[in-house]
């Protein structure tokens, strides 16, 4: 019997990579927009905190196991920015094209070799709203930022993440390429190792 566990996310990049990564499992993902739960505050300045706080709102309006991600970009010559703030980078209700105009305009003067980057993907897994023991993972994908974008797949900040598994923006990737190299598909493999192991 497939159990329903709820996305604490209305992001439709996000929601459509986790409906093709959960595919395989015993899961019905269900969108928190669909079951009428309203985005969580983020008040907190890492992506671990951000991501239990969201599990945390999804789980306790519905009742249901919940699966959270906080994820980001953090570009190491602007210190570790957007980082929390990718989605707002360039301001509230920022597009995606906005956030990656304002990021290479931060990178303008800032030469190919100190352009290194990485998308962080941290999941959080609750059982239940007051679960005292979450399954945290955290994805990892270095690269670099690209001097302009290039490709027109994913979302965020992918048009201008070099990746260098296949020589070419995170936007040129199929699906099943960017699942099995991305920050999110290595948090989700590290999750289904756990929810294996704790089953």
């Amino acid at each position: 019997m497939l159990k329903k566990l709820v996305i604490a996310s209305n992001n439709k990049g996000k929601l459509a990579e986790f409906e093709h990564l959960l595919a395989p499992l015993d899961f019905t993902p269900l969108p928190q927009g669909d079951l009428g739960v309203g985005e969580a505050d983020e008040p907190a300045v890492t992506f671990v905190e951000n991501a239990i706080l969201k599990a945390r709102h999804a789980a306790r309006q519905t009742g249901l196991p919940a699966l959270a991600d906080d994820s980001g970009l953090a570009v190491d010559a602007l210190g570790g920015q957007p980082g929390v703030r990718s989605a707002r980078y360039a301001g509230p209700g920022a597009t995606d094209a906005d956030n990656v105009a304002a990021l290479l305009e931060a990178l303008a003067d800032i030469p190919e070799a100190e352009r290194t980057a990485q998308f962080h993907c941290v999941l959080v897994y609750l059982r239940h709203a007051d679960d005292p023991t979450p399954l945290i993972c955290h994805g990892r994908w270095p690269g670099r930022i690209l001097e302009q974008p290039v490709g027109d797949g994913g979302f965020g900040y992918d048009p201008v993440f070099f990746a260098p598994e296949y020589q070419c923006s995170a936007a040129e990737l199929n699906r099943e390429q960017k699942g099995q190299i991305s920050h999110r598909g290595r948090a989700l493999a590290s999750l289904l190792e756990q929810l294996k192991a704790n089953a």
